[in-house]
């Protein structure tokens, strides 16, 4: 993504443009993240239909999303693989989370944290 592109998304608390987002789903397994305690990158506990994982760079943690088609979510994770316009939404069950798949949506940046 260039960091034009990348500006425009952050410059307010809420656009009304929307980003187009990759989202894939992972769980707290040793499978999706290497680890089994759940604790994110911002130093909070995942929770499901909450914690999502971001490109910091792209969306700051923190943050609140809404995907469209799937709810509102906290960017409070990180991801080795998540880079760009890519979203990774936290699920308990790691059969679930591959049935999710890979999804194409809309994201827009609702508060931002700085």
């Amino acid at each position: 993504m260039e960091k034009e592109a990348a500006f425009a998304w952050k410059q307010q608390d809420f656009t009304e443009e929307a980003m187009t987002v990759i989202v894939t789903a992972y769980c707290p397994c040793s499978i999706c993240c290497g680890k089994s305690d759940g604790i994110t990158k911002s130093g909070t506990l995942a929770r499901e239909q909450q914690t999502i994982a971001v490109d910091p760079d792209v969306i700051p943690l923190g943050s609140e999303v809404y995907l469209e088609g799937l709810g509102t979510f906290i960017a409070e994770d990180t991801g080795g693989a998540i880079k760009g316009n890519r979203i990774d939404i936290f699920m308990q069950d790691h059969n679930q989370a591959l049935h999710f798949g890979i999804q194409k949506t809309k994201a827009y940046l609702i508060n931002q944290k700085i």
